[in-house]
């Protein structure tokens, strides 16, 4: 594994553990996170602020579909599910792209896809 994706796995597994300090120990300063649909953020402060999610509570399920990488690039299929803050679970399938600077992630841009009746729908 290389160390490209062994940071991002540590930061997945950041997120699946709801441990700020994970996560943004696998981020340069300058972080940009986009969220395609939702959000555009710049910088570790934001991005700490945004790591929980308005609306969710606890941390979300994820599982690595597959992962590729070319060159400082790690590109990930993921599925998972959070829980709103209303209780309700949203399952999701996400495709994520992050771009690596030094070991760590300066970009992530993301598509979560929200699924309401079944696996792809």
């Amino acid at each position: 594994m290389s160390r490209n994706t062994e940071t991002v796995e540590t930061y997945l597994d950041g997120f699946r553990t709801g441990d700020h300090a994970k996560i943004l120990s696998c981020l340069t300063d300058d972080i940009q996170w986009t969220v395609y649909g939702a959000f555009q953020l710049t910088g570790k402060e934001a991005y700490d602020a945004a790591i929980d999610g308005a609306g969710f509570v606890g941390p979300p399920r994820l599982e690595v579909v597959r992962m590729v990488e070319q060159d400082e690039v790690v590109m990930a299929e993921l599925t998972g599910s959070a829980i709103r803050d209303t209780g309700e679970e949203m399952r999701m399938s996400m495709a994520e792209v992050f771009v690596m600077r030094d070991g760590l992630i300066a970009e992530r841009r993301a598509w979560v896809i929200e699924l309401k009746e079944n696996d792809y729908r």
